[in-house]
């Protein structure tokens, strides 16, 4: 069957597929399934016979190769071997990780708990920065071979393409929007040249705080699914928002722990606004890109109405003028 084909059947995965996947490895589901907050993937918390429960990724069709999905795999599981907080898949008898069921490429995960970090509280940022130090330090032994580069290109020039080919934005807007746009990638690209050539490192890739899951034993980072090659701050900066003086505290915070572990260039600052901008770019582009989805519209009801767009460009016009301030300083 095509890819299409697959796509198609992924955004209609009933419950009986699911537990059926799962049982062809061996394990037996006692019936009970949540779904968990992930839209790219399918997640879903599943109850077993006689054990507590598993986590279940099935993975959207054509996004990642095998190649990609196991590489990720493995370098969770060298951090897992560093004793470093991170969950990587369960693997079967076999040793296998990246398992499939008829359409469908899954990875099943031990179930682990938390809340969410306190960013206000420095010694809850010091803690992330030693954590995120250490998986640094091993992201840079080597390089991913099958997984892409945090870059302008696929986070800002090809998003806002697909939305001005695609007919998303509003009529009366799409002019503000195209014009703005051009703009702010010019302004990135300035960005990157100020920072000059910083070094680029296996990451998490996708390191918000909904990612990070607190227990009284510290911090561990879920779901590297976005890992890509890129600079050091695109693990960091998603920890930082409000006003200057406020991120200027809360970045010596993490970098005191970062730094115990990993060297941090300070030329990356240059890209913290580039990047928040690129990420907000490239998310209204991947709600576009996964509108056919009957998930999308049922969890995003919000997106692709005039008042979200019209709060999407006054948010990107906000990016321009911070774009343009000095950076921040760290000693």
């Amino acid at each position: 069957m095509n890819n299409s084909s697959a796509t198609a059947a992924f955004g209609t995965l009933t419950p009986d597929e699911i537990l059926d996947a799962i049982e062809t490895t061996g394990i037996r589901c006692d019936g009970r399934f949540l779904a968990l907050n992930s839209y790219e993937n399918r997640v879903y918390q599943v109850w077993l016979e006689g054990s507590g429960p598993l986590v279940a990724k099935f993975y959207r069709p054509g996004r990642w190769s095998n190649e990609a999905i196991l590489e990720e795999h493995q370098f969770t599981q060298v951090l897992a071997d560093q004793e470093i907080s991170v969950i990587p898949p369960s693997q079967d008898s076999s040793g296998n990780t990246l398992h499939k069921h008829g359409l469908y490429r899954f990875a099943l995960y031990p179930c682990r708990g938390g809340r969410a970090p306190e960013l206000d509280n420095p010694d809850h940022l010091a803690q992330l920065g030693r954590l995120i130090g250490r998986i640094h330090a091993m992201g840079a032994t080597q390089d991913y071979q099958h997984r892409p580069t945090v870059d302008i290109d696929s986070f800002a020039i090809q998003p806002r393409a697909f939305l001005l080919s695609n007919n998303f934005i509003p009529d009366h807007l799409v002019t503000a929007y195209q014009t703005l746009t051009k703009d702010l990638i010019g302004q990135i690209q300035v960005c990157f040249n100020r920072a000059g050539k910083v070094r680029h490192l296996r990451l998490h890739g996708d390191c918000h705080p909904g990612n990070i899951l607190w227990t009284d034993h510290g911090p561990h980072i879920v779901d590297f699914d976005d890992a890509r090659m890129g600079p050091a701050i695109q693990d960091l900066w998603m920890f930082l928002s409000g006003d200057r003086e406020y991120m200027t505290a809360r970045l010596g915070d993490l970098l005191e722990g970062y730094t115990q572990f990993f060297n941090f260039d300070p030329a990356e600052l240059h890209l913290m606004e580039a990047l928040r901008t690129q990420r907000m770019i490239h998310y209204a582009g991947w709600l576009a890109s996964r509108w056919s989805d009957p998930a999308f519209p049922l969890a995003f009801p919000w997106f692709n109405t005039p008042r979200y767009w019209e709060e999407h460009i006054l948010s990107l016009r906000e990016q321009a003028a911070l774009q343009d301030e000095p950076v921040l300083t760290w000693n």
